[in-house]
C-alpha cells in the first residue's frame, strides 16, 4: 500500500473530522494521539527490557503501536492539507543530504573558466601570529606572499577568532566554495561579470563571514567542537537558508557539517600552536594542519 492510499483510507475512519477552519478539537486530538502512542511504544520497550524473552508479543506490540502512530501521522497530515507522499519524499531528501555526503563536491563551480579564475586544486597556507601591540594579529601567507589584511580577534577577550580564515579555506576545500578565499588569493571570476558580482562580490563574502561567525558562536558553546562528531541540524539548516540563493545551495547539510568540523579541527591546532601551516586540497575535500609556522619576523 502506498502513502496516498493509506492516507485517504485512514481519513475515512476519522472519528473527529474537521468541522471548519477554527475547529481546534479535530487537530489537537490526533496530535495528542501521536504523543500517547509514542508513550505506548516506549512502554512496550520498557517491558522488553524488564522481561526479556518472556515478553513474547514484543514485536507484535511494536508493530501495532507503529501502525497507530502511522494513523495519527496520516490524520495530522490530512488536517493540515499535506500530502504524505510529499512529506515522505521531502524527509528522504533532508536525511540523505544530512547523512550522505560527497555526491556533489566533484562538481566544480569554476571548471569551465580560465586557470587564473579557478580555485587552485591544492595549496598551502601559513598563518603567522604577530604581536600587534594592543592585540595579536594574524598574517596570511601563501607561497611566501602575504594575502589580505592582518586580522585581530576584534574582541575584548582574546578568543582566537583572528585565525578564522581557516574556516574559509575549509569551505573552499570541502565545498569548492568560498568568496572570501577567492578574494584573498585573487581568483574572482571577472570574465563573467554577473557571476562575479553575485557569487564573488561583497554580499556573498558578507554572508560567508556571517556563516563563520555563526559557527564560531555555536562552537564556543560546545567546547570549540573538540570531541564533537556531529552538529545540531538547526545550525546546518540556518546555514543552508543563509546561502540558499548562492551556488553553494547545491551542497548538502552533511557536506556543510564536514566543512565546519574540519575547519574547527585545524583551527584548534593553529590556535594551540599560535599559528601554523595548513594544506587545502579541493580534490580530497580536506583541510589539514601541517605544523607550526616559522613565526613572525617584522
Amino acid at each position: 500500500m502506498d502513502f496516498k492510499t493509506y492516507q485517504r483510507e485512514a481519513l475515512g475512519t476519522d472519528r473527529v473530522p474537521t468541522k471548519g477552519p477554527d475547529d481546534m478539537a479535530s487537530l489537537i486530538v490526533p496530535m495528542l494521539g501521536l504523543a500517547g502512542e509514542t508513550g505506548q511504544l516506549l512502554s512496550e520497550y520498557k517491558k522488553h527490557l524488564r522481561d526479556g524473552e518472556a515478553h513474547r508479543l514484543f514485536k507484535e506490540r511494536v508493530s501495532e503501536e507503529l501502525g497507530d502512530l502511522m494513523w495519527y501521522v496520516a490524520n495530522v497530515a490530512s488536517k493540515f492539507d499535506l500530502d504524505l507522499d510529499e512529506v515522505a519524499a521531502a524527509n528522504l531528501r533532508k536525511t540523505r543530504g544530512r547523512f550522505i555526503s560527497g555526491s556533489t563536491t566533484s562538481d566544480s563551480f569554476d571548471a569551465d573558466l580560465p586557470d587564473n579564475e579557478r580555485l587552485p586544486r591544492r595549496f598551502e597556507v601559513e598563518l603567522v601570529d604577530c604581536d600587534g601591540g594592543v592585540s595579536r594579529r594574524v598574517r596570511v601567507v601563501i607561497d611566501g606572499e602575504p594575502f589580505g589584511s592582518e586580522l585581530t580577534d576584534n574582541a575584548y577577550d582574546p578568543d582566537g577568532y583572528r585565525f578564522h580564515d581557516v574556516f574559509h579555506f575549509a569551505y573552499a576545500a570541502v565545498l569548492g566554495w568560498s568568496p572570501v578565499t577567492r578574494s584573498l588569493i585573487r581568483r574572482k571570476r571577472k570574465s563573467r561579470p554577473l557571476l562575479d558580482e553575485v557569487e564573488d562580490g561583497g554580499r556573498a563574502a558578507v554572508i560567508e563571514e556571517g556563516v563563520a561567525a555563526l559557527a564560531f558562536d555555536y562552537a564556543r558553546r560546545h567546547r570549540m567542537l573538540d570531541g564533537v562528531g556531529s552538529l545540531d541540524f538547526q545550525l546546518l539548516r540556518t546555514v543552508k537558508d543563509m546561502t540558499s540563493h548562492l551556488e553553494v545551495k547545491l551542497r548538502t547539510t552533511g557536506e556543510w557539517e564536514q566543512a565546519i568540523l574540519q575547519g574547527f579541527e585545524v583551527w584548534r591546532a593553529v590556535h594551540a600552536a599560535g599559528g601554523g601551516r595548513i594544506s587545502v586540497d579541493l580534490d580530497a575535500h580536506r583541510v589539514d594542519y601541517l605544523g607550526p609556522s616559522a613565526g613572525c619576523a617584522d
